[in-house]
């Protein structure tokens, strides 16, 4: 009774430092239960209880980075525990260099475990590159693929400058340095040299589709006119496997994984979207591979 009104008498005289104890009691007990599912093989991320164990790749909105998309995939690589691995992607492209790198992680993934990928709303462009190395792909009939096709934008203000009396002056080293500013229109040269250099990142991409799908080079060529298509008209044109849902994707990894039972599906990476972002993802719009001389490239 003397030590209840002592701990009474203790939170009563200092209530902010009784708080703070209680907070760090909570603390230690939540690290400790913790560290000792992940001890159990669990992470905060998996789903289900008990049973062979699969992970989920997301690569949602627009590709602006790869870095934990690919981590992600590593872990899972590296994860002896893990069976296979379901990419669940709902991304109209992006950046080119991000695009590719997922695209190296899931071939690689692809060499030790079995990896199906599963289309929501939209795997198109750079979210289609990114994907095509898995060993089934399968689309919803409705959502927005291919889009094989690299775009270049810029603007220029001359006009509007000239309007104003102002008379911009740019100096150069090489006559292909400022391409692509909005202080000057492209010169027949330099607009010959973007759309080479356009040429080349489309080859690119046409190649490692066709590498990834064990397609013929011109097979993939000829689709790779910036047109989108239907999961269903992608079937036809060989740039998928199946047509089915997430779900259905999940069961197919299932199979190809030989498991029967339940299974743990372990999901990642977890990333907090800025509202930038989740705006830009919105409209479709890729605003991160600007090349800093005013006109952007993508894969979308």
């Amino acid at each position: 009774m003397r030590l209840e009104g002592t701990r009474s008498r203790f939170s009563q005289r200092h209530p902010f430092v009784f708080g703070v104890m209680m907070i760090l009691v909570a603390v230690v007990l939540v690290m400790g239960a913790t560290a000792f599912f992940r001890s159990m093989g669990w992470t905060p991320h998996s789903v289900g209880m008990g049973g062979d164990r699969l992970g989920m790749v997301s690569v949602e909105g627009v590709i602006l980075d790869s870095a934990e998309v690919v981590e992600w995939i590593r872990t899972l690589k590296d994860d002896t525990s893990i069976k296979g691995v379901l990419l669940r992607v709902n991304s109209p492209g992006g950046a080119i260099a991000p695009s590719q790198e997922i695209y190296q992680a899931v071939s690689a993934l692809a060499e030790v475990k079995p990896v199906v990928a599963s289309y929501g709303t939209v795997a198109a462009s750079g979210g289609y590159y990114a994907s095509a190395p898995a060993h089934v792909i399968v689309a919803n009939p409705g959502s927005i693929t291919a889009s094989i096709g690299v775009m270049a934008e810029f603007v220029t203000v001359t006009e509007a400058l000239e309007k104003l009396g102002i008379k911009p002056e740019v100096l150069t080293t090489g006559k292909y340095k400022a391409a692509g500013t909005p202080m000057r229109e492209l010169t027949p040269e330099q607009r010959e040299q973007l759309l080479d250099l356009m040429r080349d990142l489309h080859d690119q991409f046409v190649g490692d589709v066709a590498r990834a799908r064990k397609m013929p080079f011109a097979r993939v060529a000829a689709v790779a006119d910036g047109r989108g298509v239907t999961g269903r008209q992608a079937l036809e044109l060989g740039l998928v496997d199946m047509l089915g849902s997430e779900s259905q994707a999940f069961d197919k990894l299932k199979a190809m994984c030989s498991i029967e039972g339940r299974a743990v599906l372990v999901k990642g990476p977890v990333k907090e979207q800025s509202l930038l972002e989740k705006f830009v993802g919105s409209l479709k719009i890729d605003l991160s591979s600007s090349t800093g001389q005013g006109w952007t490239f993508s894969y979308r």
